[in-house]
């Protein structure tokens, strides 16, 4: 596989990402890859995990209308290898974007398919996160996150579909995604707090 370091991946997602909204769905993205890298038994490729989830998105902020589409010749001029480009344009698998286009890439690797399933999963939970009096992850349980889950009005832009799709290409019971991507939050949300703050704080400098 073709690597690119993660700092050079980070700069790479800051050069074609401003909005901190954006940039910390990114970094949420990366730690979540972590974590499911070691709780899978792929420790030893946990770095490489999270840098699919860096930049999985890269292509969003400036063109939303060719997501998944714009990524590979954005990441190849990054110097990015084709095994993660795959793995990037593979998490809108049998999605139509906004151009029409339905993205064909199909997630294969067990990497690719945790990818696909906890991308619009992590923006539901920090979404519930925020509605708790902690605005953490750390206390909730997964029965308040079921309920929001199955409640249609919230969170409404984070697709249940593509969600229950995720957890079926990877033959796991939905409670099963929902506990473990929850698990992965709470133990990576100080980490993010903390990436997010040092940003903010080079941006200041700048």
């Amino acid at each position: 596989m073709d690597y690119i370091s993660r700092d050079k991946a980070f700069e790479l997602l800051k050069k074609y990402n401003k909005d901190p909204f954006h940039l910390q769905h990114a970094l949420t993205v990366e730690a979540v890859m972590k974590w499911f890298a070691t709780e899978q038994g792929y420790g030893e490729d946990a770095e490489y995990w999270g840098i699919v989830g860096l930049l999985h998105d890269i292509d969003f902020e400036l063109y939303p209308d060719e997501h998944c589409l714009k990524a590979p010749e954005l990441l190849r001029e990054g110097g990015v290898g084709e095994d993660i480009i795959h793995a990037v344009c593979s998490h809108g698998y049998g999605i139509t974007v906004g151009n029409g286009t339905t993205i064909d890439v199909e997630p294969v690797h067990e990497m690719e398919k945790i990818l696909f399933a906890v991308d619009e999963l992590t923006g539901l939970i920090w979404s519930a996160s925020l509605m708790r009096p902690s605005k953490s992850t750390k206390d909730m349980e997964l029965k308040s996150l079921k309920k929001k889950y199955k409640s249609k009005g919230f969170a409404a832009g984070c697709s249940r579909e593509v969600i229950e799709r995720g957890a079926a290409q990877l033959g796991w019971e939905l409670d099963e995604l929902l506990a473990k991507t929850l698990m992965a939050m709470a133990a990576t949300e100080d980490d993010i707090h903390a990436a997010m703050e040092t940003l903010n704080a080079s941006e200041e400098v700048r």
